[in-house]
């Protein structure tokens, strides 16, 4: 099936499973959770700058309000609809109003969650629950709802994971579990909805820059722009991928520490991290990775 109006193509695989791809993002509704700023808000800019109709959420009502004003004054389409993801109720009304006012959706970016530094020899139940509940908890509030709406014709789920959901990183273990959940939760996703239309994309990011992570002295080997990353999640929603992870370099090493023997791994982790951290991890604040 081509339907050349909303740039849609289903094909079938050799295995006779059918695919759903968006060649272009032109003429595809995208929902773009996380949109105030930051990764999100540079994702929707590129995306209406594509030709993609842009419904943005977030919780700050102002902040939605300014970027869809500016994405209408560049010539774009968009519609703010701020909404509280940690509130299922609240995400499933925002789902409602957009595709009230919308259309059906045909692409959504989960761009949500952070993760500020945390001192597991200090760290609380509540704060290693809270990374929990803002970085897996959250994605599965929008990610529900979305799987019900798009089983039967097919759409584009993304996630903004981290490569730090790969392995157990220094300074970020609570963050790093919370992603390594909802991995795990969209690769099983994928499985169980094979045939469905629904294409299931994980994106790992490794440190972008971004306002919450200056001066929060946590290192950031080779360090991206928001904009690059936008660009490489734009690319990666326009493809037919499954997992994207950038950039090389830090994508490569992620690897490497993987299948390394788990001493040698933590060992190399824990040069990068801040000489005297361990001891006094006072001067921490937050990073956001995704």
């Amino acid at each position: 099936m081509l339907t050349i109006g909303r740039s849609r193509i289903a094909t079938r695989g050799k295995d006779g499973e059918r695919q759903m791809s968006t060649r272009s993002l032109r003429g595809q509704t995208l929902l773009v959770a996380g949109a105030s700023s930051g990764i999100g808000w540079h994702v929707a800019r590129q995306a209406a700058a594509r030709g993609a109709s842009l419904a943005v959420t977030a919780r700050s009502a102002d902040l939605l309000d300014s970027l869809a004003q500016l994405i209408r004054a560049e010539g774009g389409t968009c519609l703010a609809l701020p909404a509280d993801g940690t509130d299922p109720a609240a995400v499933e009304a925002m789902l409602a109003a957009a595709e009230a006012q919308a259309g059906p959706i045909d692409a959504a970016l989960l761009n949500v969650g952070a993760g500020p530094a945390y001192h597991l020899p200090t760290a609380t139940t509540v704060d290693i629950l809270g990374a929990m509940r803002a970085n897996y908890e959250t994605t599965v509030n929008y990610l529900v709802p979305l799987v019900a709406r798009m089983r039967g014709r097919g759409g584009l789920i993304a996630h903004t994971n981290s490569l730090a959901g790969l392995v157990g990183v220094p300074m970020q273990g609570p963050y790093s579990a919370a992603k390594a959940a909802a991995r795990i939760l969209l690769d099983t996703y994928r499985a169980e909805l094979r045939g469905s239309g629904i294409r299931f994309l994980s994106i790992y990011p490794g440190f972008v820059a971004t306002d919450r992570t200056t001066d929060d002295g946590i290192p950031a080997p080779f360090e991206i722009s928001e904009q690059q990353c936008a660009t490489k999640i734009i690319q990666a929603m326009e493809s037919r991928r499954t997992d994207v992870a950038f950039p090389w370099q830090t994508a490569a090493l992620t690897r490497l520490l993987r299948i390394m023997p788990k001493p040698l791994a933590s060992r190399i982790m824990l040069s990068f991290v801040p000489e005297g951290w361990l001891d006094d991890p006072t001067s921490a604040t937050a990073r956001e990775h995704a």
